[in-house]
């Protein structure tokens, strides 16, 4: 059993090797552990100090791709060096290593193919309140739109199995976080949530995001979209039926008005209930059209994992990136 440890990095030369070092090289149940460094163009020292502090490989990017970018490389790349499970931990030592064992613990166990680390922020005396109440809303949306139990959605700390790795597909530019647990969900695969100790990180800025408004804001658009990819016909159903239902609406007042009022004037009130009319039934075909051309993107997630399964499956150490 082969365990691939990826750390995510981006200008974390301060505390990088002490990430490194403390992520155990044994482990109960696992006969290998791997470490890798996927660094998104660190102008700093990130990089060296990862590999002399024995990183096993260092995979570095000229220019910053972004987090879900380096979630992607560091997938690919544990699955061509064999990895049995894949552990992905952040550079900036939020997590502690030591509770890895306990991560993987439901996967070795079998009860679960994606385990996720579960921060006791609401333990953090300093974590702001205001933030813990929009984690806990985001996390239940997250929930309600994968269609399972989600208790920290922006948790990097997280352990799959080698059939999780090889169906997951991060499409997304921004983050993985919530792109992964709406496609797990799903996609039914069984979830486990671990409670995990954090590291205090006193006045560190986030590398992902500029402010909460940024973060938010990219964090629903991935949550719709994410959902929009399995879901379409309800989204445009929805949003096409509220549409039509408004001209019908207007349509029926006008048709009061005219047989009322003597059927004169507010001409302009027609037009808009015909155009309601027209757009949400329009809306609703264009989401017939999404929901066919989701239900081929299934057949082509199934082609992506037999591909992927036989890639990794043929692929030796030495040929990984």
């Amino acid at each position: 059993m082969k365990l691939v440890v990826q750390i995510p990095c981006h200008n974390e030369e301060a505390v990088i090797a002490e990430t490194i070092r403390e992520i155990p090289r044994q482990i109960p149940g696992v006969d290998q552990v791997e470490v890798i460094v996927i660094d998104d163009g660190s102008t700093d020292q990130s990089a060296n100090l990862a590999q002399a502090a024995g990183a096993d490989r260092v995979i570095r990017s000229e220019t910053q791709m972004g987090l879900a970018h380096c979630f992607r490389t560091g997938i690919e790349t544990a699955l061509g060096l064999g990895a049995d499970l894949i552990v992905n931990t952040d550079g900036d030592h939020q997590y502690p290593g030591s509770e890895i064992p306990r991560l993987l613990e439901p996967i070795l166990k079998a009860r679960a193919e994606l385990s996720v680390g579960e921060r006791r922020l609401s333990e953090m005396p300093a974590y702001p309140r205001f933030k813990l109440f929009l984690q806990r809303l985001g996390s239940w949306f997250v929930g309600k739109l994968a269609g399972v139990e989600v208790r920290d959605a922006a948790s990097g700390f997280r352990a799959f199995s080698r059939e999780a790795a090889l169906k997951l597909s991060v499409l997304g530019k921004f983050s993985y976080t919530i792109e992964t647990l709406i496609e797990a969900g799903r996609n039914q695969m069984p979830i486990a949530w671990v409670p995990v100790r954090v590291n205090p990180q006193p006045g560190r800025r986030s590398r992902l995001y500029q402010s909460l408004g940024q973060y938010l804001t990219r964090s629903v658009e991935t949550m719709i979209r994410t959902f929009a990819r399995y879901e379409p016909l309800r989204i445009f159903l929805a949003i096409g039926s509220a549409v039509f239902l408004g001209g019908l609406g207007i349509g029926i007042w006008f048709l009061y008005y005219f047989f009322t009022g003597g059927g004169k004037g507010h001409v302009q009130i027609l037009i808009l209930a015909a155009v309601l009319l027209i757009i949400g039934f329009q809306t609703m075909l264009i989401g017939l059209l999404a929901d066919l051309i989701a239900s081929n993107r299934k057949m082509l997630e199934e082609l992506i994992y037999r591909l992927r399964k036989l890639e990794a499956g043929t692929k030796t150490p030495s040929d990984a990136p």
